[in-house]
């Protein structure tokens, strides 16, 4: 069993521990695309995490792994809906939940027994491997702030 995504996931979390770190509540406003500021990109991250940290403790519970075709349509239609609700969270909560989400989620992916670990990455890996999801946002919002 490879736990290889133990240290990915370490890294990116302590990448996203340093930028949350040096940003002033006027980054948090930056724009980040059409409808995105940095503070709502923080948001979404802590929620997919904590989604894939529920689905975790569900297929512990369970001893499975059931997992529907990854269907980008759906994960554009649930951050769509989110958007009205991580715009209402305060620059300090989107800073505190984005690292808390990550430290908790990486520290459940680490425990989870090798069959669900093996099933998961065999299924869809960057469920798992939460750095990928980080790393793709952590670029976009350096790049945003020009850094």
């Amino acid at each position: 069993m490879d736990r290889s995504y133990a240290a990915e996931n370490d890294a990116e979390r302590q990448r996203l521990k340093a930028f949350v770190a040096r940003l002033s509540d006027a980054d948090m406003a930056h724009p980040l695309g059409p409808h995105w500021t940095i503070s709502i990109g923080l948001a979404h991250l802590a929620f997919w995490d904590r989604l894939w940290l529920a689905k975790f403790d569900e297929w512990e519970r369970v001893g499975a792994v059931t997992m529907p075709a990854a269907d980008l349509s759906l994960a554009r239609a649930i951050n769509d809906g989110m958007l009205t609700w991580w715009r209402t969270i305060s620059p300090l909560q989107a800073r505190h939940e984005v690292i808390a989400a990550a430290e908790e989620v990486d520290s459940k992916a680490e425990r989870l027994p090798a069959p669900l670990i093996d099933a998961i990455l065999s299924v869809r890996p960057r469920t798992l491997i939460r750095a990928t999801h980080r790393r793709e946002h952590l670029d976009d919002m350096e790049r945003a702030l020009g850094g």
